[in-house]
């Protein structure tokens, strides 16, 4: 009777969950799909992806959420290895190698923590009931829903002291998500909406740009910095430089020079926080709370544990320091995808006792650095080459188009671009108001 041939038992793929889908999850998850030695388990709170860079874009009412966000299953629908989980993160036992959520746990043999960052309030959390920070398309929704009915209840009062304060936006903060939001309202109500009111004049909406700081984009060089100021300006945003914000209230902003700011929007762009989840582990954070990673971008003391995209504190082998940008994050995804393949690959060979020792580490690669002005002007800088103005502009649009994941995303957005350049009508001006609830009432 012929033996038959000796099987070798097929060893188990390695589990890895990723904890995020943002774009250094989704860029891990892309790295190790359709391999079939892995198992990835991907979990996020939301059921998509969301490109971040463009959020304010939908609270100005120049793009709708759709056109920013596409779904995980649909992005990975055809990587068999790589499971989507909608669920909440409670707490990561690395002991026992699993992550528990609100509706179970799941067991890994590597973790990585992609879960990105949230609003900070330097301490003063408090602050967050009377602001609006922009992390989310529910933040987008919120801000454009929140404008957009100020400028509804402005066009019945007959209270000038309501209607000032209803037509004032306030937003701290001057870095890029600042300066992008001001010269996106500027535009927004000084020509796309300048044709729609009859009540009120819109060459009286306020936009107040508040920086701690001596001037606006710290990251870019100082002429950079005062262009942007010139041409906020230009567009008749008000902006202070210097003093703190000390005091927040509903519709009320204290300075600890003295000064007094009543605005219906509050927009907080002043700081972010790494996720409380980086709280599981024992290890240094910096004042952010963002992890110090090893080089390999593993959590110091967990060596199967990863942190990436803007959980991370990190200064790579060639002495950059890695900001929290998109092109990072995704640079982080993938060599932590590289690290576990390298990791499986050396435990076959004869250094399989020293394979953690010998992991790759961090290299950033940066691609610049760039911040939106309103129509026709923007500022980047790349190493050495320098551009503002138009051709900053035209670099802009068509860099965070490539960044886009999808072709129906990058053609949708396009043409609302498109749209909105050529007659100064963004289409996303819709918001809706609960039926349950009733309609603010003027005088």
């Amino acid at each position: 009777m012929p033996l038959l041939p000796y099987l070798a038992p097929m060893k188990a793929p390695h589990r890895v969950v990723i904890v995020g889908g943002g774009f250094a999850g989704l860029n891990c998850a892309k790295s190790l799909a359709n391999d079939d030695r892995f198992e990835v388990t991907l979990i996020d709170r939301q059921n998509h992806h969301l490109f971040q860079p463009l959020l304010y874009q939908v609270a100005t009412a120049s793009l709708s959420a759709v056109e920013i966000a596409r779904s995980l299953r649909a992005i990975l629908d055809d990587s068999p290895n790589v499971s989507v989980l909608l669920d909440k993160v409670t707490q990561i036992d690395d002991g026992r190698k699993a992550v528990i959520t609100e509706n179970g746990h799941y067991s890994y043999d590597s973790l990585v923590l992609a879960t990105g960052a949230r609003t900070s309030y330097f301490g003063k959390d408090e602050w967050a009931k009377h602001t609006f920070g922009l992390k989310t398309l529910e933040d987008s929704r919120r801000i454009r829903h929140q404008v957009l009915n100020a400028l509804e209840r402005a066009e019945r009062t007959s209270n000038p002291a309501e209607k000032k304060r209803l037509m004032t936006v306030a937003i701290v903060g001057g870095g890029p998500t600042g300066v992008e939001l001001a010269g996106a309202f500027a535009d927004l109500v000084r020509r796309a909406l300048k044709s729609d009111y009859r009540r009120i004049d819109v060459n009286d909406f306020r936009i107040i740009l508040i920086q701690s700081g001596d001037r606006l984009l710290k990251p870019f060089a100082e002429d950079h910095s005062e262009y942007t100021r010139e041409r906020l300006e230009t567009l008749g945003v008000e902006i202070i430089l210097g003093p703190r914000v000390d005091n927040v209230r509903e519709h009320y902003l204290h300075l600890d020079d003295g000064r007094e700011i009543e605005a219906e929007t509050l927009i907080w762009a002043a700081g972010v926080a790494a996720s409380p989840l980086t709280g599981c582990f024992d290890c240094p954070r910096d004042r952010g709370g963002r992890i110090e990673v090893e080089p390999p971008l593993t959590v110091p003391g967990h060596p199967h544990v990863f942190a990436v995209g803007d959980l991370v504190s990190l200064v790579d082998h060639d002495g950059k320091s890695v900001p929290g940008l998109a092109p990072a994050a995704m640079q982080m995804g993938k060599h932590v995808a590289k690290v576990l393949r390298e990791d499986l690959r050396l435990q076959k060979t004869r250094y399989k006792d020293r394979y953690l020792e010998l992991r790759p580490a961090f290299s950033y690669r940066d691609k610049g650095i760039m911040a939106i002005i309103g129509k026709n002007a923007a500022v980047a800088q790349a190493n050495k080459l320098k551009l503002k103005g138009f051709p900053a502009w035209l670099a802009w649009l068509f860099i965070h188009l490539a960044f886009l994941v999808g072709f129906r995303n990058k053609l949708a957005v396009l043409l609302s671009w498109a749209f909105s350049y050529l007659f100064d009508k963004p289409a996303a001006r819709v918001f809706s108001i609960p039926e349950s609830a009733e309609p603010p009432k003027g005088d």
